[in-house]
C-alpha cells in the first residue's frame, strides 16, 4: 500500500484576479491573495499562470533572494533587466533569473497576441549569490510524450563557483528542485521516479482562460494505486518517499501540457 499523500489543488480554488490587462491565477499566496494553507511547498514558493494583453506588462520592479523563472506557453514575452539583458521569449522558452543580491526587471507582452506564461519562484538554498540570467528553449518535439528536463540544481566546479551551463541542458537553479515538462497525447503515459519528498504537478490551461471549474485536457496522476485526475489549471501536492514512482497518464481527448516539480 502506498504511503504517499496526494492533495488536489483545484484550478477554481486558486487565487484569481482579472485586471483587464492581466488575467492571473495563483497556486500559492501572492500579492492580494492570502491563503495560509497554500503558502509554499518545500522550496517552491510561487506558481502564477498569467495572461498579459498586448502592449501591457509588469513595469520595472525589484527582486532579491529568489530564483525566478518564466515558462512561455503562448505569445511573446519581452524581458529587460538591470544586468543589461533584453530578450523576447517565445513558446518553448524558459528564462531563469537568479536574483541573488538584487536585480530589477520588467516583463511585457511583445507583439499583437496575448502572452500566456507561468511565473515560478523558488527559494534559494544559499543567500548573497551574484545575480545570473539564463535562457533555454525546449520545443514541442522535445516534450511530446516524454519528459524534458527544463530546470535542475546548479552545480559547482573545481573552483567552487557555480557552473553556468550556458549552452544546453536544464536551466540551473540554486535550490533543490528539478522541473520536468511534457506534452502528453491522449492515451499516452509516463513515469517519474521521485528524487525528493515533495512533488507538485501542474496541468497548464492551454485551451483558454477559464476562471470556473477546470475543463480541457484530463491527466491522471497515480502513486502506488492512489490517484487524482487533473483538468487544465489543476495541480496536486504529493508527499512521498524518495525513489517512489509517479505515474502520469492522459485519459482525455486532447493533449495536456504538464509540469512536474521534484522538490525538497
Amino acid at each position: 500500500m502506498s504511503t504517499a499523500k496526494l492533495i488536489l489543488r483545484p484550478s477554481s480554488e486558486r487565487g484569481h484576479a482579472n485586471h483587464g490587462w492581466l488575467k492571473t491565477f495563483h497556486s500559492f499566496s501572492f500579492a492580494s491573495y492570502a491563503d495560509y494553507d497554500h503558502m509554499s511547498f518545500g522550496h517552491l514558493r510561487v506558481i502564477n499562470e498569467d495572461r498579459v494583453e498586448s502592449g501591457t506588462g509588469f513595469g520595472t520592479h525589484p527582486h532579491r533572494e529568489f530564483e525566478i523563472f518564466s515558462y512561455v506557453i503562448d505569445g511573446e514575452l519581452e524581458h529587460e533587466d538591470s544586468m543589461g539583458n533584453i530578450e523576447v521569449l517565445k513558446r518553448g522558452d524558459l528564462q531563469m533569473t537568479s536574483t541573488g543580491t538584487g536585480i530589477k526587471h520588467s516583463e511585457k507582452c511583445h507583439g499583437p497576441k496575448q502572452n500566456h506564461f507561468l511565473q515560478i519562484w523558488a527559494k534559494p538554498n544559499e543567500s548573497n549569490l551574484p545575480p545570473k540570467y539564463y535562457t533555454r528553449h525546449f520545443s514541442d518535439d522535445d516534450k511530446k510524450d516524454k519528459w524534458a528536463h527544463v530546470v535542475a540544481p546548479a552545480v559547482k566546479d573545481s573552483q567552487d563557483t557555480f557552473d553556468k551551463r550556458e549552452a544546453t541542458g536544464p536551466a540551473p537553479v540554486h535550490s533543490p528542485l528539478d522541473v520536468f515538462a511534457t506534452i502528453l497525447s491522449p492515451t499516452a503515459s509516463l513515469s517519474h521516479t521521485a528524487e525528493r519528498t515533495n512533488v507538485y504537478a501542474h496541468l497548464t490551461q492551454r485551451s483558454g482562460y477559464n476562471p470556473g471549474p477546470a475543463s480541457g485536457a484530463t491527466v491522471k496522476i497515480d502513486v502506488g494505486g492512489d490517484s487524482v485526475q487533473l483538468r487544465e489549471g489543476d495541480g496536486v501536492y504529493i508527499t512521498l518517499t524518495p525513489g517512489t514512482k509517479v505515474d502520469v497518464e492522459n485519459i482525455g481527448e486532447r493533449d495536456g501540457e504538464l509540469l512536474l516539480f521534484d522538490n525538497e
